[in-house]
C-alpha cells in the first residue's frame, strides 16, 4: 500500500460515471462464452470427487473473501475483482508464466467445486491447488489442454486456501478471470460456534414490572459519570411498555435503548438526561454514549441532552422539547440527531455545532458556529453566515443503523432499508421498511472472546453482536461476507494489539458496521479500520456498506498509535456519524506519544459522509481521493499540541489542511464545514488555510468557517487563499466564514 497521506504512484481506478461497472480492456474480450470441461477431466474426477460428495448442494464460499495474486496487469484489474460476484470486473496478470491467484476462505473448509470464468486471455495449462496454511500445496486438478470459457471442476478436500496456478498462457497476454468461485460446505471444518444466547452481564434488560430500575440506573451512573477513560461498558434495554417516574442519567460508555420496533412502543414518563456536573458545567467532554428507540414524556416538558462528540440520539420521540446545553448554559460541542421526532423546540443554546438528519422538529433556537440539517421537517432555512444554519431539504442517501428488538419473546436485529432523497423519520407513518434477522444468526461476542474465535464465527456465516466490554485482538477481524452486520452494544471497544489493523471489510455489498469504538493499541497500527482493500473496484450503489456510530480513538486511555485511522476504499460507502479522535487529554498524550498522522482517507468513489467529526491529527485530518464524494457536516480541531511552526510545516505551506481534496479529483461537494485551532503550546503558529481543494467546475463547497479559539494560533484563509484571516479577531473567538467556494 502506498504511504498513507502521499498520493499513490498511479491514480486509483475511477468509475467514469453512474453506474455501469468500469472494465478496462486492452484487447478484445468476450462475455458469455461457455467453455467445455476438458476431456482429460473425466478420469481426474473419478479420483477427486466421490459421487456422494458431488451430489451435495454446494455453497459459494469465495465471494468477497481475501484474495492475493502473483501480479496485476494494471490498476483496473485487481485480484479482488475475481471474487466480487460482478461478472463485469476481472483480474488479469502480468504477461508471463507462471502466475497465480489465491483465495483465503478464512478457516479450513470442505471444498467440492471450483468454477473459473475465463476472459479471452485464458490458461492453456493450470493447476487447482489446496492448502491448509498457504505454503504447502497439494494438486487437486491439473490440465495442459484448457480451452477457455467457463471451467467447472469438481474437487474434494479440506482447505483454507485455494489457488489457481497458471503454467501456460493461451495468448500473448497474461491470465484473466472474470470470476473465480469456490464451492463447498458452509462453516469450518472444526466445531461450529453457536448463534444467539444471552447478552452477558453488562446488558441490563427491564420490563415495566422489574423492581429497582431507578436504583440500577443510578448505580451505573455513579460508576460511569466521570469514567472518561475507564473500562466499564453498559447497555440498558427496555422492553416495550410504559415506564413511570424514571430519570436515566447517562454517563460514559452507556447506551439506553428501547426494544420495540418503533420508538413509541417503549415510553418513559420521565427523562433520559446528560448534564455536566462532573466537569463543573462544561459539557465539551461528554463523549461516548447513546440514546435510541425510545419515546419520552419529560417531567418538566423538556429533556436535557448536553453532549459533545460520539454521542448519538437516534430513533427517539421526545414528546416535548430538547435542551442541548448543560445546566447553567456552559460550553458544549456536540452532536448528532437522526431518525427522531422532537415535538417541541430544540434548544441549541451554547452548542457550538450540531448535525440533524432525517428527523422532524418543532423548531430550533440559536446557531453559535455551525448548525446543519438534512432531510429535517421543521428545520430553519439556510441563512449562513448569520444565523449559521445550513439546510438541505433531503439527505441524498441514507440507511438507518441496525438495532436489537424483541419480536414477542425472540430477540432480532432490524436492518432498515436504504432511502434516497430521504426526509423525516423512517417510523412515523407506520412500520419501518427493512429486514429482521433472528439473534440465532449472530455470534454474541462476550468479554474474553479472541480474534480467532470472532473470525471463526464470521467464517461460519454468522453476524456479530458485541456485548458491552473491552476486546483485545491480536489479529485483524476480517469481515469478508456480503451483508454482514457487526453491531456493538454499550460502546463495545476493540483494541488492536501488536500493531494489527483492528478490522478490515472486503469489497462486498451491504456490510453494516455500527455502535462500537476502536481504541488504538500501544504498538503502532498502519490503520485501525479499512473498508475495502486498496484498489477496490466493485459497484455497491444498490447496496452500500454503512459505518454508523463507529468511533476511533488514538490515546487518552493509553499511549495508542496509528498512522491512519480510517481508510475507505470501497465505492458508495456511507459514513454516518463518526468521531475519529487523536486525544488531546487523558493518558498517553503528546505530539509523538500518541502519534497519528492521518485521520480519514477516502479512496472510493461516490462515498457519502453524513456527520463527520475528525480531530487533532499530526498532519491531514481528512484526505479525499475518490470521485463524486459528498460530506454533509464536518467538524474539526487541529492538533492542540504542535510544539512549533516547524512541526506542522507542509513544504511551502503553513500547516496541514483539516480537509483536503486531492488535485486529481474532478467532482466533490460539501456542506457545513468548520475547523478550529487551539495551538496552546505555541500560540504563534499559523495555518495557511483550514481547507484545501483543486479549483474545478465540479467541486463545490458551501458554508465554511474557521475559528481561532481565544487567539491560540490563527488561520490566514478559510479555503486555499480565499476567505478572511482570523487574525483581526484576535482572542475574541469569532469565526471567519465563507458562504461558498469557488
Amino acid at each position: 500500500m502506498p504511504a498513507v497521506g502521499i498520493p499513490p504512484a498511479a491514480p486509483f481506478p475511477r468509475r467514469p460515471g453512474r453506474r455501469a461497472p468500469a472494465t478496462v480492456l486492452r484487447r478484445p474480450g468476450r462475455r458469455g462464452v461457455v467453455g467445455v470441461v476438458v476431456t482429460a477431466l473425466a478420469a481426474t474426477l473419478l479420483t477427486f470427487a466421490p459421487a456422494q460428495e458431488a451430489e451435495a448442494a454446494p455453497v459459494l464460499l469465495s465471494q468477497g473473501k481475501p484474495v492475493t495474486a502473483s501480479s496485476q496487469e494494471h490498476g483496473g484489474t485487481p485480484a479482488t475483482a475475481a471474487v466480487d460476484g460482478n461478472s463485469g470486473t476481472r483480474w488479469s496478470s502480468a504477461h508471463s508464466d507462471p502466475q497465480w491467484i489465491r483465495v483465503d476462505l478464512g478457516a479450513s473448509t470442505k471444498v467440492s467445486q471450483v468454477v473459473l470464468d475465463w476472459e479471452a486471455a485464458y490458461a492453456k495449462g493450470y493447476r487447482i491447488e489446496l492448502s491448509a496454511n498457504g505454503s504447502d500445496w497439494s494438486t487437486a486438478y491439473q490440465t495442459a489442454t484448457g480451452d477457455g470459457g467457463t471451467d467447472t471442476v469438481t474437487v474434494t478436500g479440506d482447505a483454507r486456501y485455494i489457488r489457481v496456478y497458471g503454467t501456460a498462457r493461451a495468448t500473448q497476454y497474461g491470465y484473466s478471470l472474470w470470476e473465480f468461485k469456490v464451492y463447498g460446505e458452509s462453516g469450518t471444518g472444526g466445531p461450529q460456534l453457536p448463534g444467539g444466547g444471552d447478552l452477558g452481564p453488562n446488558v441490563h434488560v427491564f420490563d415495566p414490572s422489574t423492581p429497582g430500575i431507578q436504583a440500577k440506573l443510578d448505580e451505573v451512573f455513579r460508576e460511569q459519570e466521570s469514567a472518561q477513560f475507564g473500562s466499564g461498558r453498559h447497555a440498558f434495554l427496555f422492553k416495550p411498555g410504559t415506564y413511570h417516574g424514571l430519570n436515566a442519567q447517562i454517563g460514559f460508555y452507556t447506551q439506553i435503548a428501547g426494544l420495540g420496533l418503533k420508538p413509541d412502543d417503549t415510553t418513559i414518563n420521565g427523562d433520559v438526561t446528560v448534564d455536566a456536573g462532573w466537569f463543573n458545567g462544561n459539557a465539551t467532554q461528554n463523549f461516548w454514549r447513546a440514546a435510541e428507540n425510545l419515546a419520552l414524556n419529560p417531567v418538566s416538558g423538556t429533556n436535557r441532552w448536553a453532549v459533545s462528540q460520539a454521542a448519538s440520539f437516534r430513533r427517539m420521540h421526545v414528546k416535548g422539547g430538547l435542551n442541548l446545553a448543560p445546566n447553567g448554559y456552559g460550553w458544549a460541542s456536540g452532536g448528532y440527531i437522526a431518525d427522531s421526532k422532537i415535538d417541541g423546540q430544540v434548544g441549541n443554546y451554547s452548542q457550538q455545532q450540531w448535525y440533524t438528519r432525517d428527523s422532524a422538529i418543532g423548531g430550533w433556537s440559536n446557531s453559535v458556529w455551525n448548525q446543519v440539517f438534512s432531510g429535517v421537517e421543521g428545520a430553519p432555512a439556510t441563512s449562513f453566515p448569520e444565523p449559521r444554519y445550513t439546510t438541505l431539504a433531503n439527505t441524498p442517501i441514507s440507511r438507518e443503523k441496525p438495532f436489537l428488538y424483541l419480536d414477542g419473546d425472540e430477540y432480532k436485529v432490524f436492518v432498515p432499508a436504504k432511502r434516497t432523497d430521504a426526509r423525516g423519520t423512517t417510523w412515523a407513518n407506520g412500520t419501518p421498511q427493512g429486514e429482521s434477522i433472528p439473534l440465532s444468526r449472530f455470534y454474541v461476542v462476550k468479554p474474553g472472546a479472541t480474534a480467532a474465535t470472532i473470525n471463526q464465527a464470521l467464517a461460519q456465516g454468522l453476524h456479530l453482536l458485541f456485548t458491552p466490554g473491552v476486546y483485545h485482538v491480536d489479529q485483524t477481524i476480517d469481515v469478508d461476507r456480503a451483508n454482514t452486520i457487526v453491531l456493538g452494544l454499550g460502546l463495545a471497544t476493540i483494541v488492536p494489539d501488536n500493531g494489527v489493523t483492528a478490522m478490515k471489510v472486503a469489497d462486498v455489498d451491504g456490510v453494516r458496521l455500527a455502535g462500537f469504538l476502536i481504541d488504538a493499541g500501544v504498538v503502532n497500527s498502519p490503520t485501525l479500520l479499512e473498508v475495502g482493500p486498496q484498489g477496490a473496484s466493485a459497484d455497491h450503489a444498490a447496496n452500500p456498506t454503512t459505518v454508523q456510530d463507529v468511533y476511533l480513538r488514538i490515546g487518552g486511555a493509553h499511549a495508542g498509535k496509528a498512522t491512519t485511522s480510517m481508510v475507505i476504499n470501497s465505492h458508495d460507502t456511507i459514513v454516518d456519524h463518526t468521531w475519529v479522535w487523536r486525544a488531546d487529554h487523558g493518558e498517553g498524550v503528546g505530539w509523538e506519544t500518541n502519534r497519528a498522522d492521518y485521520g480519514v482517507r477516502v479512496n472510493g468513489d461516490d462515498v457519502l459522509a453524513t456527520g463527520l467529526f475528525v480531530e487533532h491529527f499530526n498532519k491531514y485530518d481528512v484526505e479525499w481521493y475518490g470521485e463524486r464524494g459528498r460530506t454533509i457536516f464536518y467538524q474539526n480541531e487541529k492538533a492542540y499540541d504542535a510544539p512549533n511552526q516547524a512541526a506542522i510545516q507542509n513544504g511551502a505551506t503553513k500547516g496541514y489542511a483539516a480537509y483536503r481534496v486531492d488535485d486529481s479529483v474532478d467532482t466533490h461537494e460539501a456542506w457545513g464545514l468548520g475547523s478550529y485551532c487551539n495551538y496552546n503550546v505555541d500560540p504563534t503558529i499559523r495555518q495557511d488555510h483550514g481547507f484545501k481543494t483543486p479549483v474545478k467546475p465540479g467541486i463545490k463547497f458551501h458554508s465554511l468557517l474557521v475559528v481561532s479559539l481565544g487567539g491560540m494560533g490563527h488561520y490566514e484563509h478559510v479555503i486555499n487563499d480565499t476567505g478572511a484571516s482570523t487574525v483581526p479577531a484576535g482572542t475574541s473567538t469569532v469565526p471567519s466564514t465563507l458562504v461558498s467556494f469557488p
